[in-house]
């Protein structure tokens, strides 16, 4: 698949350079694999020290920080209360701009429409980013031939440059479907292109998992093996670089690190294949416009190996995972926490997730070195 791959001019090397975070250390193992891979490794044991001068930046610049808000679903749809914290667009925007963020992703366009009497308009919404000097980057919505035009209509108020799902192109394990998503997202990508934007889709674990693509045929004619092609990387090679693009969420694609490394071949014998994210997006970094920094705590006791955390909480070496990746301007990391709402007990839980994740997104830094 790589030589599909760089016939494609997918397969790129990242871009160097020197970092630390002090919290954030590289594993022996995963130094090993990139060093392998022919990737720059990520040292932070102690500051590089040398002769010229350096220069400090951000890791993710400030204007591609972002957050997906179905983080804060819970106060986006809540109805005016008496708990002091914003409820709907105008005012849960309004503070995400206070903390830091810079741009937005969407996971709809609704709010309870207690607030204005009736439903808020993408032009109502359009004019809160404006005011608050916030871009909308993304969004998550259904991606289907016939309501397509009308969800590029959308994004384009909203001034989008991106538009995107949160599920698979199919759910299907088997080839032929995932042949059949990629002839429809190319065709849909290409419309997308022609209104200047991106189409790109988001992973769950299960986008991971191996394709059955060999082997016997069950009694409707399917394979029931696998060559240890995985489902999404065999939709990456498939469909054109310029019309289909990928948003990595990076905390799904540690779980599946986790859970899906097992396939049986064509011969019937199991077989050990480790994913790997960073070395997914490293490989073809300009297909990933879009990240979902998503951090979590490892716990081997569950069946996703991870437990979803604040960003900086968590075990995930994010210092490491964006400067291996590099081409810093292109790449936008918007935080998410599934679990970051608190209910009724706490309804100010999801902003001040996302405010200390804000903090620590903002902490990652990279140290270059300059010329003298």
């Amino acid at each position: 698949m790589d030589e599909v791959l760089r016939r494609n001019g997918e397969l790129t090397a990242p871009n160097p350079a020197l970092t630390r975070r002090k919290i954030l250390a590289a594993s022996a193992g995963a130094a090993a694999v990139l060093g392998a891979a022919g990737l720059p490794v990520l040292q932070t044991n102690r500051p590089a020290r040398a002769a010229g001068g350096w220069s400090v930046d951000p890791l993710i610049p400030e204007q591609n920080r972002g957050i997906i808000l179905y983080a804060v679903r819970d106060r986006i749809g809540a109805a005016p209360d008496d708990s002091g914290v914003p409820y709907g667009f105008e005012r849960v925007l309004a503070r995400l701009a206070e903390m830091g963020y810079k741009e937005i992703e969407f996971a709809g366009y609704n709010q309870h429409t207690s607030i204005l009497g009736r439903q808020i308009t993408p032009t109502e919404i359009r004019k809160i980013l404006d005011d608050n000097g916030l871009v909308a980057n993304g969004c998550h919505v259904q991606i289907r031939p016939d309501t397509f035009q009308q969800q590029l209509d959308i994004a384009e108020e909203l001034g989008m440059k991106n538009i995107g799902t949160g599920s698979d192109p199919t759910n299907s394990p088997y080839q032929a479907d995932w042949d059949a998503a990629a002839e429809v997202w190319n065709e849909l990508g290409r419309q997308a292109k022609e209104r200047k934007m991106r189409l790109y889709t988001h992973n769950h674990d299960s986008a991971y998992n191996f394709l059955l693509d060999s082997g016997p045929l069950d009694d409707q004619g399917r394979p029931t093996r696998s060559s240890g092609t995985r489902k999404l990387e065999y939709f990456m090679a498939k469909t054109e670089a310029q019309y289909v693009y990928f948003e990595m969420d990076i905390y799904w694609g540690y779980v599946a690190r986790h859970k899906h490394h097992t396939f049986t071949n064509s011969a019937g014998q199991q077989r050990t294949r480790v994913f790997d994210p960073l070395l997914t997006v490293a490989r073809r970094p300009r297909r990933f416009p879009l990240f979902h920094a998503k951090d979590g705590n490892k716990n081997v006791d569950l069946a996703n190996g991870y437990e979803m955390t604040p960003l900086g909480d968590g075990d995930i070496n994010f210092q490491q995972f964006f400067q291996t990746i590099g081409h810093y301007d292109f790449h936008h990391a918007n935080w998410e926490q599934d679990t970051a709402p608190g209910g009724s007990a706490n309804p100010g839980q999801s902003l001040a997730f996302a405010e200390r994740s804000y903090q620590h997104m903002a902490e990652l830094t990279v140290y270059s070195q300059t010329a003298e």
